[in-house]
């Protein structure tokens, strides 16, 4: 099986599975000493689903980033970010307005998803320019989702380690 076909069969299985929640945040990245966005959206189990290289964290990058990721995965029932008022003036032009959650530890789903990729960055000693910024970012995603499975959607473990039957 090729990389293609293996990738093109995920997105089938994404497709068809309701994304119902996202976690959506940006980090910094220095490029030259310049500082550039990677802007994330991660679903409920921590997977990435889009990643979106910007030079600026306003309104414009975020209506992109959103855009694109819309059109992709269709729309969240709610969508969880941090304070950062791009967010919310972004999805007042989409009409998300009020799938927005804010609250101080909601967003740590995707705060932790960046900490993979600051690991990879740091062995990459960086990146020369923003086009491998964004490339990278979307193969390590694809690569960290298909290789990185936590427990399943319907299963959860307890502390002993037994597997517990998913209630809600």
């Amino acid at each position: 099986m090729f990389a293609a076909e293996i990738r093109r069969k995920r997105v089938h299985k994404m497709r068809a599975f309701t994304h119902w929640r996202w976690h959506l945040d940006e980090v910094y990245v220095k490029i030259n000493g310049e500082m550039h966005y990677l802007w994330r959206a991660v679903d409920r189990e921590g997977e990435v689903l889009e990643s979106f290289a910007s030079k600026t964290r306003d309104k414009p990058a975020a209506l992109k980033f959103m855009k694109k990721l819309m059109k992709r995965h269709g729309r969240a029932k709610v969508i969880t970010t941090d304070g950062l008022r791009s967010y919310k003036a972004a999805m007042k032009d989409l009409g998300n307005a009020g799938k927005q959650e804010i609250g101080r530890w909601a967003n740590n789903r995707v705060e932790n998803s960046h900490l993979p990729f600051r690991r990879r960055e740091r062995a990459m000693l960086r990146f020369p320019q923003m086009k491998t910024l964004q490339k990278f970012s979307t193969v390590h995603a694809n690569f960290h989702n298909h290789f990185n499975q936590g427990p399943q959607p319907h299963q959860q473990r307890d502390i002993q380690g037994s597997t517990l039957s998913r209630l809600g």
